[in-house]
Formats: structure tokens, sequence, C-alpha cells
């Protein structure tokens, strides 16, 4: 099992090289100051967009400009920063571009206020006569479409300097969670000393097999969390508080329609989610079941929920990994499987877990370069999908910037887990159709469950917890370490039921999701998009080859849109529809089915799955 490595001893193929975006600090101070000069030239001009079409096409191509340069200052620094969180040097420069883009905040503040006063029909008319300035359509009428919610110029003036603080929160739970927490060590039953960092946590439940063991793990994780309950819930207090403001201040009536506004997302999406959840709970109360028994546990705890069923010692190198992702895509063409491959060959990722990095894994797009993967590999199974996730992100970045103006390069975070879920789905198919060894049937089955477990029924308990926990603020009550660990405790017991065992230190665990803090209201996203990459994958598997190709024609279109539309119309033209509960309701049917088959195999082996 890999572990914490010293960054200097690894090879350069398994680390990112930011100097594909600048080759020396020079080149990113140079383009620090152009940014800044942008930035200028865009507050000077404020008064001047009513004189015609061609001012405001100067204004966006001015933006796309600043725009360009903005995302390669932003990940030069923060790459760096994130390999390493306690080099102080790049968390000042850090400090710096957030100075730079809350002052460029300020300075376009202006712009929307200014734009609103001008009539649409004579702003669409100047589109019409101005095909370079049509480009901007969509984005145009959106500013008028949240026309309600735009402020006056001194308003968003004022909301513009208050956005420096925004981050905040992120900042002090990443410095209080990483640089200055140091992991406990504990001795397991075996007399091994173990250090218990971020990225052995899950290793070690998914391979510890004594449950004492993983009961020690997981308490002394849990506890750099506990020693520090009360100013978690400070940090989330202040960030509920933050949201607050800013939907009233935007008059919205709640923080989740501010939230999801801005994507012309349906709040009725996130409420029917939750609902149609809980109510389709059984199918993961009964796995937890069917777990225990074939565990032989008397008790199961949700720290017992990340271990195989059966025993599974085998490592999975990361050379591995990247042969088996690059073989599953293959599916959607040898064009997008080639660039995935150049991708995991040349740099974009940054693969082990070393002293001081972050935790966790991602894809940053930098446009103009290419995508930047952050992984914490360790050599698990799980390890292995989260390459495909992340890869799933980074294809989707790329296949965008391909294919659309820098303005609708970006695509919302509504449909971004849909390529990462996705390319999980693909493997799970190409791993499954290259074995028939019944151990490795039974453990990839349990992976395609546990990802419904993880990426579904949690994400949507963390987002129960998220819109109860914001509304607790919205109605004026206190936010409180207690108050908020009992809200946690509750809503495991709805989803859990009662043959999981509920340790109360468990109901801490909203202090250590780092959504929470960095992105609020993002975690409902990862079940409605794994519903979303569900039905797709269904389509995909259509035995007509001709609707096949027609859903993987839809699917890269999808990916090809990037923010060109509205997130929930730029998925039901790739043919899924989550205004509907049936949507939702087929992930809780397939989890049933899934169980079902697991039951089954377990049986083949001699294990009585208690069914």
């Amino acid at each position: 099992m890999a572990g914490t490595r010293d960054r200097a001893e690894l090879p350069n193929e398994v680390k990112w090289d930011v100097t594909h975006i600048y080759e020396s600090p020079q080149q990113w101070q140079a383009a620090y100051d152009s940014l800044e000069e942008m930035i200028a030239r865009t507050e000077a001009m404020q008064g001047t967009i009513s004189e015609g079409p061609e001012v405001l096409l100067d204004y966006y191509r001015l933006q796309d400009e600043a725009g360009k340069t903005a995302y390669k200052v932003w990940y030069y620094v923060n790459l760096q920063r994130d390999v390493d969180l306690r080099n102080n040097e790049k968390n000042a420069q850090r400090q710096r571009v957030q100075s730079l883009f809350a002052k460029w905040e300020t300075a376009s503040s202006w712009f929307t206020p200014e734009l609103l006063e001008i009539p649409l029909d004579r702003v669409q008319g100047w589109m019409e006569a101005n095909p370079d300035l049509a480009l901007y359509r969509f984005a145009i009428e959106e500013q008028y479409r949240l026309q309600e919610h735009v402020l006056d110029a001194e308003g968003e003036r004022l909301l513009s300097l208050n956005s420096q603080f925004n981050d905040a929160p992120a900042d002090i739970y990443a410095m209080l969670s990483t640089a200055d927490t140091a992991p406990k060590s504990i001795t397991l039953s075996d007399g091994e000393e173990v250090e218990v960092t971020n990225g052995q946590y899950y290793a070690r439940l998914q391979t510890e097999r004594d449950q004492t063991d993983r009961e020690a793990v997981w308490r002394a994780f849990f506890s750099n969390y506990q020693e520090k309950l009360n100013t978690y819930a400070s940090i989330y207090n202040a960030l509920c508080q933050r949201d607050w403001a800013t939907a009233q201040a935007r008059r919205y009536p709640s923080t989740l329609d501010a939230a999801l506004d801005r994507n012309a997302i349906p709040t009725s999406v996130v409420e029917t989610l939750i609902e149609v959840t809980k109510k389709g709970a059984a199918p993961l109360q009964r796995y937890y079941e069917l777990r225990r028994r074939a565990l032989g546990l008397e008790k199961i705890a949700i720290y017992d929920g990340y271990l195989s069923l059966i025993e599974d010692e085998k490592e999975y190198p990361y050379d591995q990994a990247k042969e088996w992702v690059i073989a599953a895509v293959a599916p959607l063409g040898e064009d997008y499987q080639s660039k995935l491959s150049y991708g995991l060959g040349h740099n974009w990722a940054d693969v082990y877990e070393s002293e001081g990095k972050r935790t966790g894994a991602y894809s940053a797009g930098v446009y103009g370069v290419h995508p930047y993967v952050l992984l914490n590999y360790s050599d698990t199974m799980s390890d292995v999908f989260t390459v495909a996730h992340e890869m799933g992100h980074a294809m989707h970045s790329v296949l965008a910037t391909e294919n659309q103006p820098f303005v609708y390069s970006d695509y919302t975070i509504f449909v971004a887990e849909v390529a990462s879920t996705l390319n999980e789905g693909l493997l799970l198919d190409y791993l499954l159709e290259n074995t028939e060894n019944p151990r490795e049937r039974v453990l990839l089955l349990q992976h395609a469950i546990d990802q419904i477990a993880l990426t579904y029924y949690r994400q949507v308990c963390f987002a129960d917890f998220e819109l109860e926990a914001h509304r607790m603020v919205e109605r004026g009550e206190p936010v409180t370490a207690e108050g908020l660990t009992d809200l946690y405790h509750s809503l495991l017991e709805e989803y859990y039921g009662p043959g999981v065992d509920l340790d109360r230190l468990y109901g801490i665990t909203w202090a250590r999701i780092p959504h929470f803090y960095r992105t609020p209201y993002y975690v409902y996203q990862y079940a409605t998009c794994f519903a979303s990459s569900a039905k797709i994958l269904q389509d995909m598997r259509d035995p007509d080859r001709g609707r096949a190709k027609a859903a993987t024609k839809r699917y890269l279109e999808l990916l090809s849109a990037g923010g060109s539309d509205h997130p929930v119309s730029l998925l039901q033209a790739a043919g899924v529809d989550l205004t509907q509960a049936s949507t939702v309701q087929a992930v809780v049917d397939e989890m049933d089915t899934l169980v079902s088959k697991l039951a089954v195999e377990l049986s083949k082996l001699g294990i009585d799955p208690g069914e």
C-alpha cells in the first residue's frame, strides 16, 4: 500500500509540470501585470456601453482576453500551492491573485446594471446586425433573464468589495485541516504503527480486515475534527451567513434559489432528489445488512462500508490503472481515447500523496494549456476508479475548449459530474467483461454498489444536511457545533436505518467534508449527475447499434457544448430529464437489483448473504 512520499524523490512523470503554463516566475509576473492592466481598461469603459454594438463587443472581447490570462495566472500559483500547502511563498502569491480578482470584480461591477439600462430589443437588434457580437447572445440574454436580481451600479460595487472575503471560509478550513493539523499515530492489533493521514484514511478502511483496527483508524482520523469542532462550526456558520446575506441582497427567497437560479435549475430538482432518495433508502439499508452478515459482524458501522466483502490484498499500480482507463473509454471513440492517453503520458497528473499536499482529487482545466489532475494515489481499486473519474473531467474540459469559444468553454457543475461518473461506468463494464474470476466479479459488483452508496445516497445525505443547515440560518436559528452534529446524526438515522451502529462521533462528519466549505450546494449534483450518466450509459448499451451510436454521439455533443446553454437543457438534448422523479427512482431501483445480484454471487462463493 502506497503511503506518503518525499516529493523530491518522485520521478517527474508522476508530477504535473507548471512550466506548461509559464516557463518562469518572471513570465507569471508579466502576465499578472498584463491582467492588472486589462482590469484598469475594464473600469475605464464605464459609461460607454450604450454607444453601440462595437463598444459592447469590445467589452466582451476584453473580458475574454482577461479571462484567458486569469486561468493561467491563478493556476500557475495554485497548482504549486496545492502540492505543498505549507509553502508560504505560494500562499502569499495566491492571496495576491485573489486580491486582483476582487479588484477585477469591483472594476467590472458597473457593467451588468449599465447593460440592463438598454432595452433588450435594442441589444438584440445590435446582435442581428453584428455577427461577431451575436457570438455572445446566450451570455447577454442571461443577463436580462437574471435582471430582477441585479442591483444598481453602486449596489453591485458594494457587493463586489466583499468578494475578496468569499473564499475565507474555504481557505481557513484548508489551513485548519491540513497545514495546522498533524495526523494521529495509532498501533494496530498486529503491532504495526500507522500514521492516519488523509490519504491513508480510506485506504486503511478498505484494507484492514479487523473491525477493531478500522474503528481505531476512524476514531483517530475523526479526533482531529472533534478537537476543533467549535472552530469548524464557527467557520461553517460564517459561510452560511455569507450565503444568506448574498441571497437577500439579490432578492432571492432562499440560499437554494440563489445557488440554482444562476444556471436556471428549478429548486424542485434538489427537493425531489432528497424526497425520492429518502423514501428509497431501503436498498441501502438492505446492503448494509448483507455486508454485516457477509463480514460476520455482530454490528456494522459506516466505517465498515469500505471494506471488501472478500479479502483483496491485491495492489493496483498506477501504470496498470492508466492502461485500464485508456482501454475502458474505447466506446467513446478513437479521438477521445487518444487524447485521454496523451494526457496521462504528458504530465497532466500529480499522482501520489506527499507531505503537505492537498487531500482528495480534482481536475482543473487551464484554458490555452491543458487540464491538470490532482490525485493521491495509494494503489487501491478505488484509486483506479478515481483516475477514470478525474480524467472524465479533464476530457470534458478538452472537448469543451476545442468546440466552444472562450465565453462558453467552461461547463457548469451541474453537468460536470456526468463526464466523471460515466467514465467510471465504462471502466466497470470493461473490467467485468475481461474477467471470469468469480472473486474479481464480486469485487467489481461490490464496487458498483458502493458507487451508488457513496456517489448517490451519501451525497444526497450531504445535500440534505447542507440545505437544512442553511435553512437554520434563514430562520434566524443559532448554528452551533452541537446543533450541526444533532442535525447530521438525525439524517444518518433516516438514511442508514436502525441496522447500522451510528456512534455519536459520526455526527461530526459535517466538519470534515471539504465541499461544504469550498463549494456550497455542490454535492447534490454528484447524485443528479450519477442518475444522468446511468441513463446515458443505459442508452449507449442498447442492443440496437444504431440507437447506441446515436446515444454516444449525443453524449460527446454534451461534453463539447461546454456552457453554451442551460445545463438542464443540455442534458435533455443528451436524453436525460432530471425534472422527472422517475429519473431519480431509476437509481434506487438499480441499487436494489445490484444488491440482489451480489447476494447471488456471494452464495456461489459459499458466503451466506442472508437473503
